[in-house]
């Protein structure tokens, strides 16, 4: 029976991660500013919230190595079209890089400016991640032992690609996924095909589970939140405010900045060019969903914008999984703000590792809400964040997914303004 036919309205799952946040921060505020985190029935309920939380980590890092693998190899075979379109497909690779590039080295550099998670103080900081328990432990420990310099540019390329996959060397794994849709694309025949057709699989049943275990983050939200307030107070609240604000600021940058000198560059009037595509950023921030987008950023790119056929179909039908600069952004300014919350000094090659990721995460991140979520995590396992600090975000998440989607789905007409230069 359908919840129509049954009288009943189901809550969107984006509402329930807020009652959840709500919920979980309102208590979690009480307490801390009556009997504080210390007092013994607290600990008596942290001693619930806090492994409720860490099942729905592990089954989240249980389930983003197949996705990750899955969803790049399945991205850059889709551009299996590359050689066959000549300097189309070339050039559709070539400003993509750059443009998540750009994206990704403007939220670092924000953050390193503007500091939003800067000034917790160090003994709450690191009361939090004794709570943590062992997962945290184990991540940061890792993360102290990643190796530097040219170690870490040997480990991208592993010599046993299960054994860095055991031993949590995901941008070897990364790599090799990499380097396997390469293979997809340079070798076509119809074993191949059934081998793409296999991953595709392996990416859709991964979806699916994810789904699946995305379906407990609001109680897993509310167990995040009650722990952090009652230990932070309301000092997480400001630090929440200036996150999102940062988020914000990075985007709405390299919307009307970085994306005008682009367009500029391709002969538009900025003006007129985002007056002409005004419907997708609209409907892209009303769904918060690429995929969703897709058939009216076709429409508007061949209606509106005059973009020959081959060019717009091609660059925009890969673009919707593959240039996600909005999402790359998002993933950077998330990790090094829980890494200053949480006071985790992230070197320069650490910092340059969660970019290499985060580009690769714009191609490998599904277009859908809260997609985004599994690389998140996995990078913050990478360089010794806290993984528990993701529930932070995911109050705020739904909105700040609105705004990020809006810039991957006008970056990808952007793309295709550029790469449509000079094409009849």
């Amino acid at each position: 029976m359908t919840d129509a036919a049954s009288g009943k309205s189901k809550l969107p799952l984006h509402w329930k991660m807020m009652i959840g946040f709500v919920l979980g921060l309102t208590l979690g505020l009480i307490v801390h500013a009556t009997v504080g985190a210390d007092a013994g029935w607290v600990k008596q309920v942290t001693a619930v919230t806090d492994p409720a939380g860490k099942l729905f980590l592990n089954l989240i890092f249980m389930l983003v190595l197949p996705l990750l693998f899955s969803a790049l190899v399945v991205g850059i075979s889709e551009m299996g079209d590359v050689r066959a379109l000549g300097r189309i497909g070339w050039r559709t690779l070539g400003f993509t890089v750059l443009a998540s590039g750009i994206a990704v080295v403007l939220g670092l550099v924000l953050v390193n400016l503007l500091k939003p998670g800067a000034g917790t103080d160090p003994a709450t900081a690191q009361q939090m991640l004794a709570a943590g328990a062992e997962r945290a432990d184990s991540i940061i420990s890792k993360g102290k032992e990643a190796p530097g310099g040219a170690g870490m540019l040997l480990s991208l390329v592993p010599a046993n690609v299960v054994t860095a996959a055991a031993g949590g060397n995901f941008m070897g794994v990364m790599f090799f996924a990499l380097m396997v849709g390469v293979g997809v694309v340079l070798t076509r025949s119809d074993k191949t095909d059934a081998f793409r057709n296999a991953v595709e699989g392996l990416f859709e049943i991964s979806m699916t589970l994810i789904t699946l275990v995305i379906r407990l983050a609001p109680y897993a939200v509310f167990c995040f939140m009650f722990n952090l307030a009652a230990l932070f107070g309301w000092e997480l609240l400001i630090r929440l405010g200036a996150y999102v604000g940062v988020v914000v600021l990075a985007l709405a940058i390299h919307m009307f900045v970085v994306y005008s000198a682009l367009l500029k560059w391709a002969g538009w009037s900025p003006v007129k060019w985002f007056g002409a595509v005004r419907e997708v950023m609209v409907l892209s921030f009303s769904t918060a969903s690429s995929n969703a987008t897709l058939p009216t950023s076709l429409r508007v790119a061949e209606d509106n914008l005059r973009l020959p056929r081959k060019v717009s179909r091609f660059v925009l039908t890969v673009g919707a999984t593959a240039n996600q600069n909005g999402t790359a952004l998002f993933e950077g300014v998330t990790v090094l703000f829980l890494a200053q919350f949480f006071g985790v000094e992230l070197t320069l090659l650490q910092q340059l590792t969660v970019m290499f990721v985060c580009i690769l995460g714009g191609v490998g991140t599904a277009g859908v809400p809260a997609g985004s979520l599994p690389v998140v995590a996995l990078i913050c396992g990478m360089v010794g964040v806290p993984p528990e600090g993701i529930g932070i975000i995911l109050g705020v998440d739904r909105f700040l997914d609105m705004c990020r989607t809006t810039l991957n789905t006008t970056g990808d007409l952007v793309l295709a303004t550029l790469v449509a230069k000079g094409e009849e």
